[in-house]
């Protein structure tokens, strides 16, 4: 019986600094700035009509599309008050925005510290396609990566993002 206890007392405390680890780990996420990725912002292709082929997905998929593709609302995983949004659009196959890369997609990352992630692009010789470009939903930055993919770096406002694609009565797919 006394073994029983001792058992039970130690599950509980397992239990209770997991919990207590977790809390801690999550605090740490939703208040780590360092600079980085923190998730996908948006995956741009081409397409040979995109129109038909967002109201594909529209009538397949259930996406609410737009006139840019979709965008998918979402909660962050390090503060779950928080909501995040991610861009699906396809480009018509003539669009130069891909340059200089010759791929037919482009990735957005959602990152944090553009300033500081730019000064280690130059640090690490990076090829740095532009100057950062700022808007009120957000701060862009575009870069190569090794095997010549063009990345579309964004640093957002999702407060700005929420209430621009409600000025434009778009809505979102979650």
């Amino acid at each position: 019986m006394l073994k029983g206890n001792f058992n039970l007392k130690i599950s509980v405390v397992l239990i209770v600094a997991s919990f207590f680890v977790g809390f801690k780990t999550n605090e740490f996420i939703s208040s780590n700035n360092t600079p980085r990725a923190t998730g996908l912002g948006g995956v741009f292709f081409k397409s040979k009509n995109p129109q038909e082929l967002k109201k594909w997905y529209a009538e397949n998929l259930k996406l609410n599309t737009n006139p840019y593709g979709a965008v998918f609302e979402w909660h962050q995983g390090g503060d779950s008050t928080k909501k995040g949004f991610s861009q699906w659009s396809p480009f018509k196959e003539s669009t130069t925005y891909f340059q200089p890369s010759e791929k037919d997609f482009m990735i957005n990352y959602r990152v944090v510290g553009l300033e500081q992630l730019l000064a280690r692009f130059k640090t690490n010789g990076v090829t740095i396609l532009d100057t950062i470009e700022r808007y009120d939903y957000g701060n862009f930055l575009h870069v190569m990566d090794p095997e010549g993919n063009k990345i579309e770096l964004w640093e957002p406002n999702d407060q700005a993002y929420e209430k621009m694609g409600k000025d434009m009565q778009l809505k979102t797919t979650f």
